[in-house]
């Protein structure tokens, strides 16, 4: 049995996703660290295999990097905590329901999503009807 918490409903019902400008890659480097100074990524985390770098895709096919995966950011404008339940969940179910792939990455002030590019104005539609059933939900609680 699933037990929805009102916490996760107001996250959602207040998420106000925005689909950014530009398309994105999401790109490797080996773990030496001097590449990253000459590159201009929008995010960045250090696994054992190496550097990975949100790059913005002109940036990235300049620096010879694959870009055939082109993602797109969706902003989720909501200050959701560090250690709140239940955001990144309904939006990867909702989007994984619908067959769009995402990466999510959690910010300080806030939570991104990056999908294909192809499917970035579909995943904002899909999004923004979670937002507005979710309000209603919030409602019932």
């Amino acid at each position: 049995m699933t037990i929805v918490s009102r916490d996760k409903f107001e996250m959602l019902s207040n998420m106000t996703p925005s689909l950014e400008d530009g398309e994105y890659v999401f790109c490797s480097l080996p773990n030496e660290g001097s590449k990253v100074h000459n590159l201009n990524p929008i995010g960045t985390f250090h696994e054992r295999e190496g550097l990975t770098v949100i790059l913005e895709k002109g940036e990235a096919h300049e620096a010879g990097f694959e870009t055939s995966l082109a993602m797109r950011q969706i902003t989720l404008n909501v200050n959701s905590a560090l250690d709140g339940v239940g955001l990144t969940a309904g939006v990867a179910a909702c989007l994984a329901e619908a067959g769009i792939p995402c990466n999510m990455v959690a910010a300080y002030h806030h939570d991104h999503i990056f999908v294909p590019a192809g499917l970035a104005d579909r995943a904002l539609h899909l999004l923004e009807t979670l937002q507005r059933e979710s309000a209603r939900a919030m409602r019932k609680c």
